[in-house]
């Protein structure tokens, strides 16, 4: 009879624990629908003809850039066009033209505009040739195939991204064509229908520019690379070593947060998508040692956001400024990883002074993963990353790298029983590789339109002397609206489209006032991230609220907070570009060592707190100190310290008077 109970225990258990992991996924997808518009696809049984179709469509998608970048040579504008056609197919095939046909199946219109897309998409392909012997000049059919591409890629980017980016892209076309009716600075002679088609189609500064270029190449592998990662299980090594290693300090599954998601946004490229996985986890186990819902929420934010400049794998905007600039990746990689670092080290910071502040404890060491078992279950998976950093480093392209990183991550995954990759596994890999790239791949696409505009008529020069002209020339004003600019950009439009249009239109005005192109490009990039925490729109801020049951908008306004050193890092690296690796070794030093001194002064400024409480007048002292430390000088290093001793000296001493009276601190 006991033995039945047990049994009939375990059974209730193991039901619990099923029913309690698909809520957990229930509500990961319904956030993801919400504030993701890529997740917005629609909904069919994966056996189905239709769902079986799919799958063979975006297997071979992956197989076909395998081929390319290990084996294949094929000539750039043919690669962009038939990776553009993939990518039109499956938007075309997953997502509904409006949000009530999610549970529906593809209609006539969408097999229509399936059509139009191979027909328009590998039109290039086969008339490339003959373009190549008119000297580039088109013809009737050309104009005619422009017209029609020019309009799937716009319905195929309002159906994956939202109406936002194409709208902008739609004013700019329009910009070229009635610029002789726009008075001021901004009007142009205006160009024909004919002209704007052939610059945006036939033309490689249009739709299969650089930035399509780029998708189709480097940041497609990228995302495929991620997914190999996904199915060997490195999900489960980050949460589990994260735990191992943080989960016993006070405030442990906050700091857990951090750690993870900062791991996991050098794989996933999404902050929304990385709040929605990793929250599901972390955010409830803030919440269950003390952590209150809207602080939980903005911890796993800010730590998602980041992992989008966190090295070695950044979003795949920085695949596309390293073209923009013509720099190896790697340069960008050793840019960022200082900037990343004090990111994540203010965020950890605050969690940890949060937790000291309210008298929150970690989670006790028996409840938590065994570091050795650990690495010695899923340690080899690291590899993969192991074998990527190494090889950009050694100036392999991000291509090579890729490609050889996903056959590192198959050969890892056979290292250990439980981690064996199954041929299911290898084909999901590919097909969630090339589902997860669409996004990304037409934004690219319909910013070729912004892209192609501005080189047609010359706006970028136009606006970046208009930011000049409303700055009145000086620096620091130019700097604080292109952070706006990326900031408002970021409200609607996916990460890699903030950066190309930020890059196009606002970084000239910084280029102009003598900032190194990279330090420019890097600011735009940076605020275009940090947008997905910043009020009122934030879209990862308020994934976070959906999983902790807190309001969007307090979840918001907290995660700024967090966020704090985040928007004062990129000014630094203006004035002072020791922090993005540029200048003598000791240079460099001397700015991470203060800096990193800096950037917990920050946070013990904005939390008010350091050993204690503080008082008004020792928080502003702070944010002196951290304000002189974190920018590079003598004199202000100098002031910094200064005032960073008084004010811990004078904390020490009020701590150690409470405890002789007695009181707890």
């Amino acid at each position: 009879m006991d033995d039945n109970q047990g049994k009939s225990d375990d059974k209730k258990l193991n039901t619990s624990s099923v029913d309690e992991s698909v809520s957990e996924e229930a509500v990961v997808q319904e956030l993801l629908k919400k504030y993701d518009k890529e997740s917005q696809v629609r909904a069919f049984d994966s056996r189905s003809k239709l769902g079986l179709l799919i799958s063979a469509i975006a297997i071979s998608f992956s197989v076909f850039h395998l081929w390319v970048a290990g084996f294949g040579t094929i000539e750039a504008i043919k690669l962009r066009s038939i990776h553009l056609t993939f990518v039109m197919v499956l938007i075309f095939l997953l997502y509904p033209a409006r949000k009530k046909g999610m549970r529906g199946k593809p209609g006539i219109l969408d097999w229509a505009m399936i059509a139009l897309s191979i027909a328009a998409g590998l039109y290039m392909v086969f008339a490339n040739e003959q373009l190549a012997m008119r000297g580039g000049l088109p013809i009737t059919r050309d104009y005619i195939m422009g017209a029609l591409g020019i309009f799937v890629v716009f319905e195929a980017g309002r159906r994956a991204l939202g109406k936002e980016l194409p709208i902008l892209g739609l004013i700019f076309l329009l910009y070229a064509y009635f610029g002789q009716h726009i008075p001021g600075s901004f009007g142009h002679s205006g160009f024909s229908l004919k002209r704007i088609i052939a610059h945006m189609y036939v033309g490689s500064e249009g739709i299969f520019g650089v930035a399509l270029g780029v998708s189709a190449t480097f940041i497609f592998l990228f995302i495929l690379f991620g997914a190999f990662l996904g199915e060997t299980g490195m999900a489960k090594l980050i949460n589990d070593s994260s735990m191992a290693l943080a989960g016993t300090s006070p405030g442990g599954p906050a700091k857990v947060s951090v750690v993870a998601s900062g791991i996991m946004g050098t794989i996933s490229g999404s902050a929304v998508a990385n709040v929605a996985t990793t929250g599901a986890f972390t955010i409830p186990l803030m919440k269950g040692i003390g952590y209150k819902p809207h602080f939980a929420a903005a911890v796993e934010a800010v730590a998602s956001t980041g992992g989008q400049f966190m090295p070695p794998i950044m979003g795949a905007a920085a695949f596309i400024m390293a073209e923009f600039l013509n720099i190896p990746y790697k340069d960008i990689m050793i840019a960022a990883l200082i900037p990343a670092f004090l990111y994540y080290l203010a965020v950890f910071t605050m969690v940890h002074l949060e937790a000291r502040k309210t008298g929150l404890e970690g989670v006790p060491r028996d409840k938590l993963p065994d570091m050795k078992i650990v690495l010695k279950e899923r340690g080899h998976l690291i590899l993969p990353l192991i074998a990527i950093v190494y090889l950009l480093v050694k100036g392999v392209t991000p291509t090579y790298a890729a490609f050889y990183g996903i056959l590192v991550a198959i050969g890892a995954s056979f290292l250990r029983k439980s981690t064996r990759m199954s041929w299911r596994s290898f084909l999901i890999a590919l097909e969630m590789g090339a589902k997860g790239s669409v996004g990304v791949a037409i934004a690219t696409a319909v910013v070729g339109f912004i892209v192609g505009v501005s080189s047609l008529t010359s706006l970028g020069i136009t606006l970046g002397d208009n930011i000049l002209a409303l700055a009145h020339g000086y620096l620091f004003p130019t700097l604080i609206l292109t952070m706006i600019t990326a900031i408002i950009l970021g409200m609607g439009m996916p990460t890699t489209a903030v950066y190309i249009v930020g890059a196009t239109i606002a970084a000239p005005a910084l280029l102009k006032l003598g900032v190194a192109p990279l330090a420019a490009h890097l600011f735009v990039f940076y605020f275009g991230n940090i947008s997905n925490v910043t009020p009122p729109v934030a879209l990862a801020a308020f994934t976070g609220a959906g999983i902790a049951g807190a309001s969007p908008s307090k979840v918001g306004w907290t995660a700024a907070r967090l966020a704090a050193a985040g928007f004062l890092i990129p000014y630094i690296w203006i004035y002072s570009p020791a922090l993005i690796a540029q200048g003598t070794l000791s240079e460099i030093l001397l700015a991470l060592a203060t800096a990193t001194v800096g950037v917990v002064s920050l946070a013990c400024a904005v939390q008010g707190y350091m050993l204690i409480n503080t008082n008004i007048f020792q928080r502003l002292l702070l944010f002196i100190a951290a304000f002189g430390l974190i920018k590079p000088g003598l004199f202000t290093d100098t002031l910094g310290i200064s005032v960073l001793v008084i004010v811990f000296l004078w904390q020490s001493y009020t701590r150690k008077s409470l405890k002789t009276e007695g009181v707890s601190v």
